[in-house]
């Protein structure tokens, strides 16, 4: 069974090396469509050319459905960072993932994750932990970063946390408003900012 991967913008690659990965690539392009709101694994099944028993079969509850397509679907910022040793690398890979939430191929999957991020507070007992696990797996592997840089372990987590989260929101006002200038040149100024140490 091939694992899955990350491409070089942090975007999971799932190959089709068995049914159960190819099944769930379908089930995260479903889900950017379809949202995660009042899921139904029937009409998924339907929609998929699948039966809700072999969804159930390989993902065991709808839960644990959710929660894969999610973890696969955002952007994976360990891959991404990992290798930035500078402020001029963690500038670049801050730009990558700029360009892939918003021109690349992460700019359909992560609306899955807004999803989530919007229902947790209302619907706190279905989509809470799911929500503070997605936040911790993108902020947490940015502070690392930062840390090694020399950043104090509060700044490190603050800095992460402003980039992160600050290129998210300004993703997401693009989707909604689709300004394009004023919103590609927030982004690149709160980079900037994110990214000068002390």
């Amino acid at each position: 069974m091939e694992r899955i991967r990350t491409d070089r913008y942090g975007q999971c690659v799932i190959r089709s090396s068995n049914k159960r990965d190819e099944l769930l690539r379908r089930i995260v392009v479903y889900l950017e469509t379809h949202g995660i709101a009042d899921l139904s694994l029937s009409p998924m099944a339907t929609e998929l050319g699948t039966s809700k028993r072999m969804l159930l079969y390989y993902f065991g509850s709808r839960e644990n459905l959710t929660h894969e397509a999610i973890a696969v679907s955002r952007p994976h910022v360990a891959d991404l960072f990992g290798s930035a040793e500078d402020i001029a690398a963690l500038r670049e890979a801050a730009t990558r993932l700029w360009q892939a939430i918003t021109v690349g191929a992460q700019q359909r999957p992560i609306r899955i994750l807004f999803q989530l991020l919007s229902l947790a507070p209302t619907q706190p007992e279905q989509y809470h932990a799911l929500a503070d696990e997605a936040v911790h797996a993108m902020v947490d592997p940015l502070a690392k970063v930062y840390r090694n840089l020399g950043v104090a372990e509060l700044d490190a987590q603050a800095k992460a946390t402003l980039l992160i989260s600050g290129l998210r929101g300004l993703c997401q006002d693009r989707m909604i408003t689709g300004d394009i200038e004023r919103t590609d040149t927030a982004a690149h100024l709160l980079i900037r900012t994110a990214t000068t140490l002390p």
